[in-house]
């Protein structure tokens, strides 16, 4: 099956790139040249528009960082949509369930089965193949789908309804959302108090309190003063917004998540959008004085 790839930024190139080394025949696109000819050292082959794509394979993959190049990939002009071959189009991106569905039906008017498959797992997860791929849409095509899906993770079939993959997602991304922003306010406060952050961490780990901020994003990029994750704070602040529109179209309580996502909207404001999301813990300690550094950490201006 020959597969098209559009959108090579941190996520996606990882991602095309693992498909490239599992033996699929991958016909790639993005606004970035130099990430396609990067791409193409690997084996891939350079199309010049997102259509160019879809003439030239069966089946077109998107990982995207906006609702609205998205929607224009997939059915703006130039796009997916006008291609002459491809019949399936499989979307990685976080875009919520309302323009998934939108994208749905106008692909399906024009003969093309969609896959919402948003996923989680961060940059290393999309490097080493371990992404959490949440998809739904016609399960035959899933099925279809599933030797390259499983080539960047572990895919989990949500529903056949258009948009439940990125219910999913969003529920998923305002729950990390939240430990991470827990997380780095209970550190700060340990710190002030005069706990020891490493020990702090230990102790969070080996009891109730661990999370996956704690085991992993803390001891990875918060402790060594490298904010280095891999994933920015404005896609993150972009996740919260869309829970909290699809959580208030569906008329349920959001008093939790819209204090989450006024520390995010904080942080959007202080260290801008590229800022790494592990950086919500800055403003945290610059309100308390302190740094929550680890014992081992060497950056020169920990600040």
């Amino acid at each position: 099956m020959d597969i098209g790839f559009i959108g090579l930024g941190n996520m996606g190139f990882p991602i095309a790139s693992r498909i490239l080394a599992a033996g699929h025949p991958v016909v790639v696109f993005d606004t970035q040249p130099d990430v396609v000819d990067r791409a193409v050292t690997l084996g891939a082959r350079a199309a010049t528009s997102p259509k160019d794509v879809a003439d030239r394979t069966d089946a077109v993959m998107a990982s995207l960082p906006s609702l609205q190049a998205s929607a224009d990939v997939a059915i703006g002009p130039n796009g997916v949509i006008d291609g002459r071959r491809a019949r399936r189009f499989i979307d990685l991106s976080t875009i919520g369930s309302q323009v998934a569905q939108h994208n749905h039906a106008c692909l399906s008017e024009r003969g093309f089965a969609t896959l919402d498959a948003p996923v989680s797992g961060g940059v290393n997860g999309a490097r080493n193949g371990t992404l959490a791929v949440m998809v739904s849409g016609p399960r035959s095509d899933f099925d279809a789908m599933l030797p390259v899906l499983q080539t960047i993770g572990r895919p989990i079939f949500v529903s056949e309804k258009p948009g439940a993959a990125q219910t999913m997602k969003l529920v998923n991304n305002l729950m990390a959302a939240t430990t991470l922003a827990a997380t780095a306010e209970v550190m700060v406060m340990g710190v002030k108090a005069g706990l020891d952050a490493d020990v702090m961490i230990d102790v969070l780990n080996a009891g109730s309190g661990g999370t996956h901020a704690s085991r992993d994003k803390f001891p990875r990029a918060v402790l060594p003063r490298t904010f280095d994750y891999g994933f920015a704070a404005g896609l993150m602040v972009k996740d919260v917004r869309l829970y909290l529109q699809e959580a208030e179209s569906l008329g349920i309580p959001t008093a939790l998540s819209q204090a989450v996502a006024t520390l995010w909207e904080n942080l959007l404001e202080q260290q801008g959008p590229e800022s790494d999301f592990t950086t919500i813990i800055r403003p945290l300690e610059d309100a308390a004085g302190v740094t929550v550094a680890g014992r081992a950490a060497t950056v020169q201006n920990p600040r």
